[in-house]
């Protein structure tokens, strides 16, 4: 990978390594390769990342990374790929990374060719299903963080929410005596952490009590959706954790739901919309996923516009 930049006066007389942070979104790590394996030079001539540099000063950094293609035969589809990322297609039922347990057939390990080391950008639940990104070495999951990332998805859902859309602006916390479960609490609540949640109804089904919204996230907390969905009264079908037919958060509301929750054989949500911008190109780059088949039995006449 290579790196050049001008620095700018806001960088006058700040130490190379402070440009290579804050302008190339290099973390302490990427900055040492570069130091002890790389090329670091200032007007053409080698510096150290300790020198200073003056504005007008052109910096150019260089690294020779191993991005390379991933396993296209692991039956995962692959939306995008170049030599710096990949957005995939997640199924349902497959864990993002290895575990105990799930060594040989997480999403990470199916899509690695071996000696590729694989990033992903953001994990996805085992049951849920949608667009990810995996970024192909540390430079690009690091700067992945300043991508201004958009992530939307599509959940089915009990019951019709009112009104139809709207914003949920309510804290998460960590359910007590609970590794996995999470409970919303006061927004003041020193344990809780800020989550919002944008929603809109794309489909109701009356006859099911059933709705297929969309969610966009704001902030990204675990089980956010399914937290902020129960706390409206509307948990996710096939959810096991939060679902009316849970053992942590059993109701009795829905009394179609066992037949529902067995219909979709897993929690109805899908990341179906990523929008974000390349950290390297600086492309602006938006991708969609369509309704899964599963969840298609429930909402079969939805499309995407």
């Amino acid at each position: 990978m290579e790196f050049k930049v001008v620095v700018t006066k806001e960088f006058d007389g700040r130490q190379v390594r402070d440009i290579m942070s804050r302008e190339l979104q290099m973390s302490r790590n990427m900055i040492k390769k570069v130091k002890l394996y790389g090329v670091c030079e200032l007007n053409g001539v080698h510096t150290r990342v300790i020198d200073p540099a003056h504005e007008g000063d052109i910096l150019y950094c260089s690294y020779a990374d191993d991005s390379g293609a991933l396993n296209r035969d692991a039956g995962i589809n692959i939306i995008y790929e170049d030599e710096y990322l990949a957005v995939v297609d997640k199924p349902a039922g497959i864990v993002t990374h290895p575990t105990h347990g799930h060594l040989d057939d997480s999403l990470l390990t199916l899509l690695s060719t071996g000696d590729l080391p694989l990033h992903p950008v953001m994990r996805l639940d085992r049951e849920t299903s949608g667009l990810l990104i995996i970024a192909k070495n540390g430079y690009v999951h690091n700067a992945m963080k300043a991508a201004d990332i958009s992530k939307k998805y599509l959940a089915t859902v009990y019951g019709i929410y009112e009104p139809s859309s709207g914003t949920i602006n309510a804290a998460i916390k960590r359910r007590p005596n609970s590794i996995m479960i999470r409970d919303i609490c006061s927004n003041d609540d020193p344990d809780g952490h800020a989550s919002i949640t944008h929603y809109r109804t794309l489909m109701i089904s009356e006859s099911l009590n059933a709705s297929l919204m969309e969610f966009t996230l704001e902030t990204g907390r675990c089980h956010q959706i399914r937290v902020h969905s129960l706390s409206q009264g509307h948990p996710l079908i096939g959810d096991g954790l939060y679902g009316p037919n849970s053992i942590d958060n059993p109701c009795s509301d829905f009394p179609n739901s066992l037949e529902l929750d067995a219909l979709l054989g897993r929690q109805g949500l899908h990341a179906y919309s990523l929008e974000f911008t390349h950290p390297i190109s600086g492309e602006r780059m938006h991708y969609y996923s369509d309704l899964p088949e599963d969840m298609k039995l429930i909402f079969p006449d939805f499309k995407l516009s």
